[in-house]
C-alpha cells in the first residue's frame, strides 16, 4: 500500500468513495454525492494545513484523507478538521491508520496547532482510530443530523498537536 498526496487522477475515484458513503453510510451527514468540481478545490487547497492524501493499493485509490479550515473566519488559521474515508474492502485493513499518521506528520510540519474531528454515531472504528492518535472525546452533539429517517448524534475530538 503507498500513501500518498492525491492528483488529479485521484479525483473520480476520491469522489466515488465518498459518493458511496453519501448514499449508504452516516459518517458524512451529505446525501448526494460532491461534485468533481468540489473535489478540484479541494486538491487545490492553498491554506496552511490544507491536504488531501489517497491510499493505493494495485495502482487503485482505496481510500483518502484530508484536512481543511475548521472555520472561515481568520483566528481558526491553526486548527484544521480531518476526515478519512475508505473503500468496504479497505476498511479494517489498517488503511485509516496509515492515512491518519501521514496526515497528522504534515499538519505538525505546517505548525497547525488543533486538529477537530466530528464522529457520527455509532462508529466504534472510527472512535477508536482517533483515540489510537490521542484525540480526546469533547463532547456530543446529540441528535444534530437526520439521515435514513433517523436522528444522528456526532462526537467531536481534538488533539492538540
Amino acid at each position: 500500500m503507498l500513501i500518498r498526496p492525491a492528483a488529479e487522477p485521484d479525483l473520480p475515484a476520491i469522489a466515488s468513495i465518498y459518493a458511496h458513503e453519501a448514499a449508504t453510510g452516516i459518517a458524512t451527514f451529505d446525501t448526494e454525492p460532491r461534485t468533481l468540481a468540489f473535489w478540484e478545490s479541494r486538491l487545490a487547497g492553498v491554506e496552511t494545513g490544507d491536504h488531501l492524501l489517497v491510499a493505493e493499493d494495485a495502482g487503485e485509490v482505496i481510500a483518502y484523507a484530508m484536512s481543511s479550515a475548521y472555520r472561515p473566519r481568520p483566528a481558526y488559521d491553526r486548527t484544521r478538521e480531518t476526515s478519512v474515508y475508505a473503500t468496504e474492502a479497505a476498511r479494517g485493513r489498517g488503511v485509516g491508520r496509515a492515512l491518519y499518521g501521514a496526515l497528522l506528520d504534515l499538519l505538525r510540519a505546517d505548525e497547525v496547532h488543533l486538529v477537530v474531528a466530528v464522529i457520527a454515531l455509532p462508529n466504534d472504528a472510527s472512535v477508536a482510530l482517533h483515540r489510537a492518535f490521542g484525540f480526546e472525546s469533547v463532547g456530543v452533539l446529540h441528535e444534530v443530523g437526520r439521515k435514513f429517517g433517523r436522528w444522528i448524534d456526532t462526537e467531536l475530538f481534538e488533539l492538540r498537536l
